[in-house]
């Protein structure tokens, strides 16, 4: 029955008393519970790049998911985090458009763009607002080296990478009798593959490797057959390739259905090497490529914890999840230091994230932010072993042994 003074009855004085008492008492209830912190989750869901962005979304949703479920932002009573989804359909137009729509809505920081020339733009529209912007995958060197004090990098950069990837190398063929001496390089024609060929450039010949070719292709590409043939031709030992999921993949396949097959195909941040959906869909292609790339950790707790989850979804687990997990999580911990949802707040706790934040599953050290790059972000070298995705280097969080240089037949 609703809770009214009915039609000539006249109320007790008890009851309005106790009707007043609820009165007052139901806005100081309402007063208690703190506004949702906004935050922006930037992902291309459409478009070339709409599978890495859509796992890019799920770690995002996990991390808030139990961000809330656990309590909140304690600092600011225990604050609900509320996810404003932007998506920068593939293209730094797009990432850009999104910023000035999330910033006109409040959000407190963005998180994501996967590649890196969205993430430069979407990165340099957010600085004109002091709005806090914590990249998730994006590689390229220029986005932490502009002096834009509200950008981050979690992860690590692809000069960092990559001479990592080449230390690593070193080692590998050391340790196998220097079976590989001459590599092809392949690599997507943009700001990402452009900038790690380069570099690969300058650092495989000091280290004892003769560059026999260095091969550009479009994203997306259509056809690598010519690529192939041209591979075929030259022989190398090694084939290093840098591009996005679907053009390696067809690369891959190409090269099996030709019969090529070099000593290894030693990826470098490479878009399917290290995806369990290049795995299972292509294991003939996919079997023993090695790739140094962004993964969880394989020891944590929390990393199988989430992959469960998601595999229980019928989804592959992709390191995009992990890396939006994670970024969130910092985000999440910058909050809390900072005590206030604020964006220069949230950017000064940002940089001043220290090892205390461990609420992430990357195989990183103690984090330390210089320029907003984190000096600890690193990547690890993976194989694909036996239909899985295994950790090979470094030695410390490894769950596999290598297997090169790769068996005849």
């Amino acid at each position: 029955m609703p809770n009214t003074i009915l039609k000539g009855v006249t109320p007790s004085r008890r009851a309005l008393m106790l009707g007043a008492a609820g009165a007052l008492a139901a806005p100081a209830v309402l007063r208690a519970q703190p506004a949702p912190i906004k935050l922006g989750i930037l992902q291309p869901v459409t478009g070339a790049l709409a599978q890495d962005g859509e796992y890019g979304r799920i770690g995002a949703e996990l991390a808030i998911q139990e961000l809330n479920a656990t309590g909140g932002i304690k600092s600011i009573g225990g604050a609900q985090i509320q996810m404003v989804f932007g998506d920068a359909r593939s293209n730094p137009e797009g990432g850009t458009a999104e910023v000035e729509r999330m910033q006109a809505e409040g959000v407190v920081a963005i998180v994501g763009g996967f590649a890196s020339p969205i993430c430069l733009a979407a990165s340099q529209a957010a600085s004109r607002y002091d709005l806090p912007y914590i990249v998730d995958v994006g590689v390229s060197d220029q986005i932490v080296s502009r002096g834009l004090r509200n950008t981050f990098r979690f992860s690590p950069g692809a000069a960092s990478i990559t001479r990592a990837a080449l230390d690593n190398l070193v080692r590998l063929n050391d340790a196998a009798g220097k079976p590989a001496r001459t590599v092809v390089l392949v690599h997507e024609d943009g700001l990402f593959g452009t900038g790690a060929a380069r570099t690969m450039q300058a650092e495989l010949p000091p280290r004892g490797f003769e560059i026999l070719e260095t091969i550009s292709h479009p994203s997306p590409a259509r056809d690598m057959s010519n690529i192939a043939l041209r591979i075929r031709s030259l022989n190398p030992d090694l084939i290093i390739p840098s591009s996005y999921y679907s053009e390696f993949v067809l690369l891959s396949r190409t090269l099996q259905q030709r019969r090529i097959r070099p000593k290894g195909i030693y990826a470098i941040l490479n878009g399917a090497a290290s995806n369990f959906r290049f795995v299972r869909e292509f294991p003939e292609a996919a079997n023993l490529v090695m790739d140094v790339n962004h993964w969880a950790d394989p020891r944590k707790p929390k990393t199988t914890e989430l992959r469960r989850m998601v595999e229980a979804q019928n989804r592959f687990w992709l390191f995009n999840v992990p890396m939006n997990y994670s970024a969130v999580m910092l985000v999440a911990d910058a909050l809390e230091r900072a005590g206030r949802a604020d964006r220069n707040a949230v950017i000064e706790a940002l940089a001043k994230t220290d090892g205390s934040f461990t609420r992430h599953i990357m195989p990183y050290g103690p984090t330390n932010f210089v320029n907003g790059q984190n000096q600890a972000g690193q990547a690890v070298n993976t194989q694909i072993q036996n239909n899985d995705v295994k950790v090979i280097f470094p030695t410390e969080f490894a769950d596999a042994q290598p297997i090169f240089p790769w068996p005849a037949g």
